[in-house]
């Protein structure tokens, strides 16, 4: 999704900017707000970037590197394929920056920099700065207020990324720490990107019970057993939470099973998405289509159940295998993934050889998924049905849900 309302602000690039020696002046350039300058005059430029940008940011490093000016790629794809990456810039950063980063620059200004570079041990979160929010171009995000409390999740989902580059070990940061950064921010309304916010309930209900004392509204990422938690629930909506990001993944069991999700059960979903509703809370559910197990019924079936369990938003990714992530690792072994274009690793194209369908037969139902659930009528009854949510949660989830709409039109062509 490359809406305004979807554009968010390189976290990543200003928490590696915070970990840059003070004598270095440094500038962050988002493409997707403006163009690359090539004659910028940087002694290094350094690049990050997931699996469907990495043809295109080996383009960019390969254009500096004509220039004379070394290059340093890190992120997702680079840290899962080091070797691949490394022919098109001097250094991989593999895994977290923050305590290679420093070293690597104290080895570039001396001449001698390495090939890879790699933590020992994933990073403690107490010893991170600040990220250097000052150097992004603010008046071009619609929402520049993305804080990071935790690494890590502990569940380990075939598909996901996230544990190999984070670990399965729940890392968090200091609540007092958080709480500075949020006044530091003057703000009211926050987004944090953690992968689960309540994977560590102990912490949790620490960073909640400090954050009802700030008075902000907040949004985040969750496994939907938080609903199995009633107490932990009530102190997330008083503190401030009023929307989720809940990977539920499949209304179908066995399709969980084989994604290491069979903690989820489908005929509770209702249930828990009702109680994230009683306490406020919006919920996007995500689900993934395209496993073993699924012949063309699941489409059917899956948009009838998130119309059943009322969700608010929902995203439907056509599963996509990853370099690093288990369901790659199989599907290689088994010789069933046929396109390696980078570039198709987006979510919505099926590049491997779905078991009990064709490829195309997957990734057209899918976009037929997204059609149907962001048709109008459908989007009126959702926000028709928000009852005592109206007041707060009806232009957020109207502009939301139309702005899905608008990016269906214009990626699908319609």
């Amino acid at each position: 999704m490359q809406g305004r309302v979807f554009q968010l602000p390189p976290l990543a690039l200003a928490t590696v900017a915070a970990a840059t020696p003070e004598h270095v002046d440094v500038e962050i350039v988002d493409e997707a707000l403006e163009p690359i300058n090539y004659e910028c005059g940087a002694d290094l430029v350094g690049i990050t970037t997931l699996t469907r940008f990495a043809p295109h940011a080996y383009t960019i490093a390969d254009r500096f590197r004509e220039k004379g000016i070394k290059v340093v790629i890190g992120g997702m794809h680079p840290s899962a394929l080091p070797d691949e990456a490394i022919k098109h810039c001097d250094s991989v950063v593999i895994g977290e920056a923050e305590g290679v980063w420093s070293r690597l620059i104290n080895d570039f200004e001396k001449k001698w920099l390495k090939k890879y570079y790699r933590n020992k041990d994933f990073v403690d979160l107490s010893t991170i700065c600040t990220p250097r929010r000052d150097l992004y171009k603010k008046e071009r995000y619609l929402f520049t207020h993305l804080i990071q409390t935790t690494r890590g999740c502990p569940f380990n989902c075939g598909f996901c990324s996230v544990t190999k580059f984070f670990g399965r070990t729940y890392r968090t940061r200091p609540v007092d720490s958080v709480i500075k950064e949020i006044r530091d921010l003057k703000t009211k309304f926050v987004g944090f990107s953690d992968d689960n916010i309540f994977g560590n309930r102990i912490y949790a209900r620490k960073l909640f019970s400090a954050l009802k004392y700030e008075g902000v509204i907040w949004l985040s990422q969750a496994s939907l057993n938080i609903a199995d938690d009633p107490n932990l629930l009530r102190m997330a909506a008083r503190s401030g939470c009023k929307g989720l990001f809940v990977g539920l993944e499949s209304a179908d069991c066995e399709s969980l099973t084989q994604m290491n999700k069979g903690f989820l059960k489908p005929h509770k979903f209702k249930d828990a998405i009702g109680r994230l509703h009683d306490q406020g809370i919006s919920v996007l559910g995500a689900f993934v289509l395209g496993n073993d197990n699924e012949d063309p019924s699941i489409f059917k079936r899956t948009l009838d159940f998130a119309k059943k369990i009322k969700l608010d938003l929902a995203q439907f990714a056509v599963l996509t295998p990853y370099p690093g992530t288990a369901i790659y690792n199989r599907l290689i072994k088994e010789k069933r993934i046929f396109n390696f274009d980078w570039t198709k690793y987006d979510a919505g194209n099926a590049v491997f050889k779905p078991l009990r369908m064709t490829a195309d037969r997957l990734k057209e139902e899918v976009d037929k998924l997204w059609r149907d659930f962001y048709r109008f009528d459908e989007i009126i009854m959702r926000v028709l049905r928000l009852g005592r949510r109206i007041p707060i949660q009806l232009l957020p989830l109207l502009l939301i849900n139309f702005s899905f709409r608008k990016e269906i039109a214009a990626t699908q062509e319609l």
